[in-house]
Order: C-alpha cells, then sequence, then structure tokens
C-alpha cells in the first residue's frame, strides 16, 4: 500500500488501497457501546433488518452523501464515482457504503465529518474498528 492518512477523529483511510472497502455509519443509542455497533452488523450481516421507521439521522446521512457522490443514476457508475457498488445499503438504522480502492480523501472526509455531525456512529469493517461520534468521546 502507498500510504495512509488519519482523519480529524483518528479515521484511518488508504490511499491507493489494493481493493475497495467498506464503511457502515449506525444510528445507535448514545449510551450504546463499540461492541453494541458491531453486534448491530452482525445482525445485518445475516439479514436481520429491523422493520421500522428509518431513523432521521441515517436519512440526513444519505441525503447529504448522495447529494454529492450519487448512488443511483449513470452518475454513480461513472468514472470517477467513490463507489465500489451502488446504490449503497440502506436500512432504517445504518448505510452501508464500499468504496472504490481510488476514492478520493474528500469523500472519506466528508463521510466521517457527516457522521460526526448527525451523532452517527462509524464502523471500519475491515478492522471492526468503532469510531463513535465526537460528542461520545
Amino acid at each position: 500500500m502507498s500510504g495512509h492518512g488519519f482523519g480529524p477523529t483518528g479515521l484511518r483511510w488508504w490511499h491507493h488501497a489494493p481493493v475497495s472497502f467498506d464503511l457502515v455509519v449506525w444510528a445507535m443509542a448514545p449510551s450504546a457501546a463499540p461492541e453494541a455497533v458491531r453486534d448491530a452488523n452482525e445482525r445485518c450481516a445475516r439479514g436481520d433488518h429491523p422493520q421500522r421507521p428509518a431513523d432521521p439521522r441515517v436519512v440526513a446521512f444519505y441525503d447529504a452523501l448522495t447529494s454529492t457522490y450519487p448512488d443511483r443514476g449513470p452518475r454513480a457508475t461513472a468514472p470517477g464515482s467513490p463507489w465500489a457498488s451502488a446504490p449503497l445499503h440502506a436500512a432504517a438504522d445504518h448505510i452501508q457504503m464500499r468504496l472504490d480502492e481510488n476514492c478520493p480523501d474528500v469523500v472519506l472526509e466528508t463521510i466521517e465529518r457527516l457522521a460526526g455531525e448527525l451523532n452517527l456512529d462509524l464502523l471500519d469493517l475491515q478492522d471492526g474498528t468503532v469510531y463513535p461520534p465526537p460528542a461520545r468521546v
């Protein structure tokens, strides 16, 4: 790998990574521990999604992110799109993003900023690290 960087809250990202990578934002209770986020993600991987209205924080995150980086339509798969897979996996309490290996740092910084502003936990699926929102750090 040719390099790595750290965002303002310590989120690690790789420049020119050899493969795609996944990040997931989760709308959790303010008292949620990192293990609760990982457990929720394991339930998602099994196809267990709660049947409830979408959390407004998740909706706001999705709307803000996809207004700049669409996950549907021709721009979602056009050269320069940050997505390795589109559309994004969206559920009531989380959004999973599979990012292209050439994803620009500004996209990662935007994801991190929005997650923090909206009080969402950010899960790095590569190593299982959970980055809680700044209010809980």
